[in-house]
């Protein structure tokens, strides 16, 4: 009993292990941030808010019902002058009224032509078109800054890997160098050069690993991730491992980037504003119901149970004749403010077209860079590696081989910052065509 005990304390424990640590690929990640980062929510609440608005909207031409009701008593009743003739030769005062009265009524107020009311019902269409556009674009920011975190997360730790590499080769130097110096073979100023290189190499292998962990602690951020929580990348985009993403040429095109769709929205929006406010000019017909009922008494009790009712129907016509020229100072406003957007939105889409030819030239110049410099390194290895058996039977000096290793990590250097620049280049490109939804979905 004992062992089955223990043997499920270490399985809970295992599980426990395994779940506190996080392995995730790209896509992974994507779909972690998509669930949990805060700006899902916070669009999701607009979506909500824009159907509410609808409602709003289509609630003021529904019929308004209201009931009021109402208790008086007349502490002292108000009296009025009777002339001379009508209750006696002098002038006669007398009161007027009860002294309690109970009113109960009911209002009903229908709208039968309103074209005010019409077009913000109308303009309800656009105002969730942009409500989900806005959706859109906060899932494809998320994408993208993920994608760039999950990038420098992966650079940074090639880069640690890079060091460590150089500083494991670099100590098998030293030891040659010390069995060399202590024989006499060398100078010792060669020892403490190599050295002095050893210590530079673990200095910026410090930095490295801080920088890590920073982005590290980046990218979980972007995804909605506890900072205590644990989590390793799984994938690799080495290009010995993993091939080159091939880049399908694409023309531009301003209305597939939700930022144009956005704008569009939003112009919309404002023509239907000043169309509504045009509508103003316009007469409105109501129709009106109201009914109720009537206590009077000079008694308290009298007001419970001596009801009269009353009721009427009726059209109620407004035609507005002269407002001191308020709504025209008002369209005007609004037209401007179309015109203002109708501009911006041409200098965006230029903007937009900028950024897209300048992602196609980097994209462009970040593979051929790419695919130098994965040359570059292997032909660095191989003359490292090559110098360094020549150094050890005697036939290369202690420069050559410094020179190789030099070379070595400058082309490794170059290989990581080209990779970067290129996955960087990549996203930037997808950003700029408005397909990182795309992106997302082939990974």
């Amino acid at each position: 009993m004992k062992r089955i005990t223990a043997f499920l304390l270490l399985f809970v424990g295992a599980c426990i292990t395994g779940s506190a640590q996080q392995s995730m690929s790209l896509k992974e990640s994507i779909d972690y941030g998509l669930q949990h980062y805060g700006t899902v929510r916070i669009a999701q609440y607009q979506v909500e808010t824009a159907n509410q608005q609808a409602r709003q909207a289509l609630g003021q031409y529904l019929p308004q019902v209201s009931a009021t009701g109402n208790f008086t008593d007349n502490l002292k009743l108000q009296t009025t002058l009777l002339p001379a003739g009508f209750a006696g030769p002098e002038p006669t005062r007398i009161s007027l009224g009860s002294k309690y009265q109970t009113n109960l009524s009911g209002q009903l107020t229908q709208t039968i032509y309103d074209k005010s009311l019409l077009i913000g019902i109308k303009a309800n269409e656009a105002n969730q078109k942009l409500a989900d556009l806005n959706v859109r674009q906060t899932r494809e920011e998320i994408i993208y800054n993920i994608a760039d975190n999950y990038y420098q997360v992966f650079i940074a730790q090639q880069q640690v890997a890079l060091l460590k590499d150089n500083l494991e080769r670099t100590q098998q130097v030293l030891n040659i160098l010390k069995l060399q110096r202590d024989n006499g073979v060398i100078q010792p100023i060669d020892y403490t050069n190599t050295e002095v290189s050893f210590n530079n190499t673990r200095s910026q292998l410090a930095l490295s690993q801080n920088t890590l962990e920073l982005a590290l602690n980046r990218l979980k951020y972007q995804m909605g991730m506890s900072q205590d929580q644990e989590l390793k990348l799984s994938d690799t985009l080495l290009l010995k491992e993993k091939p080159l993403p091939s880049i399908e040429p694409t023309s531009f095109n301003a209305p597939n980037l939700i930022s144009y769709q956005k704008a569009v929205a939003n112009l919309d929006l404002q023509r239907l504003q000043m169309k509504r406010t045009k509508a103003g000019y316009q007469p409105t017909l109501n129709f009106t119901a109201n009914y109720g009922t009537l206590a009077l008494g000079n008694q308290f009790g009298d007001i419970f149970h001596k009801y009269t009712g009353f009721g009427s129907i009726g059209l109620r016509l407004n035609i507005p004749i002269f407002d001191g020229f308020q709504r025209d100072a008002q369209i005007q406003q609004n037209r401007l403010t179309v015109m203002t957007q109708e501009v911006q939105l041409r200098l965006n889409t230029s903007a937009y077209q900028l950024q897209f030819s300048n992602a196609q030239s980097q994209i462009q110049k970040s593979q051929t860079n790419i695919q130098n410099d994965d040359r570059n390194v292997k032909l660095a290895q191989e003359v490292y590696n090559i110098t360094t058996l020549q150094y050890k039977q005697g036939t290369k000096s202690l420069t050559d081989l410094i020179n190789a290793d030099n070379s070595y990590r400058q082309a490794q250097s170059n290989y990581i910052n080209s990779l970067i620049n290129f996955y960087r280049a990549r996203l930037d490109l997808e950003q700029s065509q408005g397909s990182l939804l795309t992106f997302y979905n082939s990974l």
